[in-house]
């Protein structure tokens, strides 16, 4: 489902001149890869278009999914088409582990204390804040859902469900709707019981479920009506209702929030320039722009202080949107993704 941007007709143009002066690979424009949707819009206006005109030259940009074997098989090729990428948390960790990364050279970017400590990695710099949440059309549901168990009460409120496609946030959400705590859940799927209960919650809701995979879906899966509530990211939700009047909410209470982060592919012919990219990116003055257009929390704290508190209110990094709400455990998906995505496969299958 990856696409690329109108900007990648410069591509072949650039790629053949470069050959024709005897250049190599390093003649491609600089590459950088997020997550489609309202999301990538905003950074076009924000981080892409301006820093094409400072550079003097485009900025191609195209989206993915995600997935560390997307990674390891555009470092195994050998030259990468990609440069930075926006990478969620165990792929950053894996990615980081296996050598697929650039080394991050912090005093390029002002020194790692400007930045909220999770946000800083040997391999990453952090670029948002952003929640998975239960999500609903207001103008469609008249009685708000509050948990994951109405989630999963399909009498209470009829309709299908969506669910990203995998193990990753439906086996925590299945352990709140069958009534573990919040901040108990990885406690709990740290045990093969707990990954067996896990499992057996979501055997519920199986016929229900809609899956989804890139984050502009839930949103247009619940604009259609096909599915009654969605798991989606908060961002998505206040910049569509911005974008197009929708009244999609958001449940704070038993969201998971993480940071994503920039990442430079190892072997990288524009190694300087995506250097150069995610300093921009991190800028104060640029970065605090982003929740005007979507609303993610900001990684930098200068340009977190900066959001205007009208602002505020839909970051999942506000004091009022927190309790309730856990923070994703990196390091058990990175420890157990693989296995359990296998056992996800194999349960969908069946």
């Amino acid at each position: 489902m990856t696409t690329k941007s109108a900007l990648l007709r410069f591509a072949g143009a650039g790629l053949a001149l470069g050959l024709l002066a005897g250049g190599t690979a390093s003649a491609r424009d600089l590459t950088v890869v997020s997550w489609g949707g309202n999301y990538q819009d905003a950074q076009k206006k924000i981080y892409f278009e301006p820093f094409a005109k400072k550079l003097g030259k485009p900025v191609l940009d195209e989206s993915w999914d995600g997935g560390i074997g997307v990674i390891a098989a555009k470092v195994k090729a050998g030259v990468p088409n990609w440069d930075v990428v926006q990478v969620e948390t165990e792929e950053l960790e894996l990615g980081c582990a296996d050598g697929f990364y650039e080394k991050i050279d912090w005093a390029k970017l002002g020194g790692k204390d400007k930045f909220l400590p999770a946000a800083v990695n040997d391999c990453g710099v952090g670029a948002i804040v952003w929640s998975t949440m239960l999500s609903y059309d207001a103008n469609r549901i008249k009685t708000p859902p509050t948990s994951w168990a109405d989630f999963w009460d399909v009498q209470k409120i009829p309709g299908k469900r969506g669910l990203r496609r995998g193990p990753k946030y439906s086996l925590e959400f299945a352990l709140m709707a069958d009534g573990v705590k919040a901040e108990d859940v990885y406690k709990v799927l740290a045990t093969s019981a707990g990954v067996d209960r896990a499992f057996k919650k979501l055997d519920e809701l199986k016929p229900h479920i809609v899956w989804w995979e890139a984050g502009a879906q839930p949103l247009q899966l619940l604009a259609s009506g096909e599915v009654a509530l969605t798991t989606a990211y908060n961002g998505r939700l206040s910049g569509i209702n911005k974008a197009e009047g929708k009244n999609f909410q958001g449940v704070w209470p038993g969201s998971i929030y993480a940071i994503d982060s920039w990442v430079i592919i190892k072997d990288s012919p524009n190694k300087a320039a995506a250097e150069q990219f995610i300093a921009f990116a991190s800028e104060p003055a640029n970065q605090s722009k982003l929740p005007e257009y979507i609303a993610y929390g900001l990684p930098n704290k200068e340009a977190a202080a900066a959001v205007p508190a009208a602002q505020q209110k839909d970051l999942p990094t506000t004091a009022a949107n927190l309790p309730g709400a856990i923070p994703l455990n990196g390091a058990f998906w990175v420890d157990n993704v693989e296995e359990l995505t296998k056992r996800f496969n194999a349960w969908l299958a069946k």
